[in-house]
C-alpha cells in the first residue's frame, strides 16, 4: 500500500472523542471488550462506525449462517478486497473463537482449495458476488443452492459484503495497524 493515500485523521479514543464518536466507541467497547485500532480510525465518522457495528451485529445474529460459515464469508470478502487488517482479525477469530479448521482458514488466506465442500461452495459464491459486483451467474447461484444454502443466504452475503466493504476500505485509507492480539495471523503471512 506504499503508493496509496493515507488519511491523516488521528485515531480516537473514548477519552479524546467528541460526544457522538464517544457514544459509538462506548457501544463498540461494550460489544467486543476493547477498542480495536480499526474502530479508532473509523469513528472519525461516527455514522460509518455505527453503521458497521449495526450491520455486523445483524449478520452475526440473524444471517442463518453458522459461526464457521460467517468467518468463511468475512475472510473471503477480506481476501478479495486485500485487507490485511481484516484478514488477520478474522483469521484469529476463526482459529480461536469460531472453530474453523485451520486448513479452511489457511486455504482462504492462501487462495487455495477449501477441503470442506459446503464451505468451499460458500466461499466461491461469496467471491463471485464480490468479483461480479453482485451479478452472479445462474451457475454460481445453482452451485450455492445445491450446497445447501438458500436464496435468503444470498441476501445475507450482500449484508456481509456491505459490512466488510466499510471496514476493508476504511482500513485501506488508514493503513490500520494490526492489533497485537491479531498479530500472529498477519496477512500476507
Amino acid at each position: 500500500m506504499s503508493d496509496t493515500c493515507k488519511l491523516s485523521l488521528a485515531p480516537q479514543s473514548i477519552d479524546s472523542a467528541e460526544p457522538a464518536a464517544k457514544a459509538v466507541l462506548e457501544k463498540a467497547r461494550a460489544a467486543v471488550g476493547f477498542i480495536p485500532n480499526m474502530y479508532a480510525g473509523m469513528v472519525n465518522s461516527p455514522g460509518l462506525l455505527d453503521t458497521y457495528l449495526h450491520g455486523y451485529a445483524l449478520f452475526r445474529s440473524e444471517s442463518g449462517f453458522s459461526p464457521q460459515e460467517q468467518e468463511v464469508v468475512f475472510l473471503t470478502i477480506s481476501h478479495e478486497n486485500a485487507c490485511s487488517y481484516c484478514m488477520a482479525a478474522h483469521s484469529t477469530l476463526a482459529d480461536m473463537k469460531m472453530g474453523v479448521p485451520a486448513e479452511v482458514t489457511d486455504a482462504i488466506r492462501d487462495g487455495g482449495e477449501i477441503p470442506d465442500a459446503k464451505l468451499a461452495a460458500l466461499s466461491r459464491f461469496t467471491r463471485s458476488m464480490v468479483q461480479s459486483r453482485g451479478n452472479p451467474t445462474d451457475g454460481d447461484m445453482r452451485a450455492f443452492l445445491d450446497a445447501g444454502f438458500s436464496e435468503r443466504h444470498a441476501l445475507e452475503v450482500i449484508l456481509a459484503i456491505a459490512v466488510k466493504t466499510i471496514s476493508n476500505y476504511s482500513n485501506h485509507l488508514f493503513h490500520t495497524e494490526v492489533d497485537e492480539m491479531f498479530a500472529g495471523r498477519r496477512w500476507p503471512g
